[in-house]
């Protein structure tokens, strides 16, 4: 264990507490204009899967686990379980679907996914930032509609919805945000 300033702690970090691990999934900064700037973590407690919203002073002192993170390649999902493959080493890795979450949509056979180990056990994942996706149903394009400001509802070829374009049509591929599912532009492909 490390102690570090509440202010540097980040998503995918994982911190220990009343002696039990966490896993942050956001940390955001505040610093008012009066008072003491603050930092809140929302975290998810790794052995039982209980979510945690804690407020720190910036500089106070947190303890962070040591954990080793490396390159894994998704291969298949197994009931609750997803199969990884170290990249390194070819080992596979068995992470539960508690530690994957909302991001099993964007999951693909043979994406490369960051995944963090604290003794053996896989305790995060962090998915590449953008993915491209079909568009399989959208509404279609009305004539006319050329406010680049208007987006419309679509399903995506992995079940997600995303709001997009009005000029996207169905079969066109579209790259989207792992993050929240937001469009970001047209596949170049």
């Amino acid at each position: 264990m490390v102690k570090v300033i509440a202010s540097s702690v980040r998503k995918g970090n994982i911190v220990e507490m009343d002696g039990k691990l966490f896993s942050v999934m956001s940390a955001e900064s505040f610093f008012p204009g009066k008072g003491t700037p603050t930092t809140q973590v929302d975290m998810r407690c790794i052995s039982d899967g209980v979510k945690t919203l804690r407020r720190y002073r910036t500089t106070e002192q947190v303890e962070r686990a040591y954990v080793e993170e490396s390159e894994h390649s998704y291969l298949y999902q197994e009931g609750d379980h997803y199969i990884f493959m170290n990249l390194e080493s070819f080992e596979q890795l068995t992470v539960s679907a508690a530690v994957i979450g909302d991001q099993a949509l964007f999951l693909e056979e043979g994406m490369n996914c960051m995944v963090s180990i604290y003794e053996g056990v896989a305790v995060s994942m962090e998915l590449p930032q953008l993915v491209t996706l079909e568009v399989m149903e959208t509404e279609p394009t009305m004539k006319g509609q050329t406010a680049s400001s208007s987006f419309k509802p679509a399903i995506l070829s992995n079940g997600a919805r995303a709001m997009v374009p009005a000029h996207i049509s169905p079969g066109t591929r579209i790259v989207v945000m792992t993050a929240d599912g937001a469009y970001v532009e047209r596949a170049k492909d």
